[in-house]
């Protein structure tokens, strides 16, 4: 079965996104793995005998991830969602990525302090993480909680061709939900009429279950246009496409999307080309 997967270090944010993400796992019908990553060097110091017991060290750190996931495993509201860990030795990139190499990860969920500035270990992580790997990637903000029937802003720059993968976990969100709609934000310095109603209708044909609204900003930020439109507009999860080629895109490059993650109180799910 497709799973969720979940980043934990056992913080408060950590204990959010897993919250966030037993209740998607409810909806979709999906697993849950809570994912714990060991530094290389963590319980390990200058003595040689402590060496020997680093294995009970893993071992209790094991132990802990199954104690921490009980309270949910536990919970009626959750009984039909299986839930599964994983506590391994690693850098997290790593982890996660050897995990995903060989199980079915419909999404990554990764738990960030948001606009408080700042983060645990996890929400340090996430910049590089969306980064490196193409998993459709869902940050929580501690200050965001889950809807049943959330509000979807889509950005876009609509040059980006989304990844099958991608395009099919939005739709599933979006057919799960039973969203009415989802808006679509498009900020440029200028927008070209005939572009637009070409790109207008690829998506169209891409996103399901649900009807665009169509938004336009003119605006020389892509920062400040995306962050006045959450704002302003009933926004609960903020969908933005990490761009993967060489090519710098104007908005979406590295910076702009770290930026808002860093900013945004609401939900940020990060979909790859």
């Amino acid at each position: 079965m497709k799973q969720i997967l979940v980043a934990t270090d056992f913080s408060k944010c950590a204990a959010n996104a897993m919250a966030y993400a037993m209740e998607l796992a409810n909806i979709l019908g999906r697993e849950v793995c809570a994912i714990h990553a060991i530094h290389p060097t963590e319980g390990i110091n200058n003595s040689t005998y402590n060496a020997i017991f680093i294995e009970d060290y893993y071992n209790n750190k094991r132990e802990a991830l199954k104690e921490w996931v009980s309270a949910y495993a536990e919970d009626d509201k959750y009984k039909n969602v299986k839930i599964t860990t994983l506590c391994d030795v690693g850098f997290l990139k790593a982890v996660i990525t050897r995990y995903v190499d060989i199980h079915e990860v419909e999404l990554l969920v990764m738990g960030i302090v948001g606009a408080t500035g700042i983060t645990g270990i996890v929400g340090s992580n996430a910049s590089m993480v969306v980064s490196k790997i193409k998993v459709p990637t869902l940050i929580i903000p501690l200050e965001s909680k889950f809807e049943n029937v959330p509000m979807i802003t889509l950005a876009t720059d609509f040059e980006t061709r989304l990844s099958a993968v991608d395009v099919n976990a939005l739709n599933e969100m979006i057919k799960a939900f039973g969203s009415a709609k989802m808006q679509v934000l498009y900020v440029a310095e200028k927008t070209d009429e005939q572009h637009v109603q070409v790109w207008e209708a690829r998506l169209r044909d891409l996103i399901k279950h649900t009807d665009l609204e169509f938004n336009y900003i003119q605006e020389s930020s892509a920062l400040n246009g995306i962050m006045n439109f959450i704002e302003s507009h009933e926004t609960d999860m903020l969908c933005l496409v990490k761009h993967h080629h060489n090519i710098v895109y104007r908005l979406f490059t590295r910076s702009t999307v770290n930026q808002v993650m860093n900013k945004s109180v609401k939900a940020i799910l990060i979909l790859h080309e």
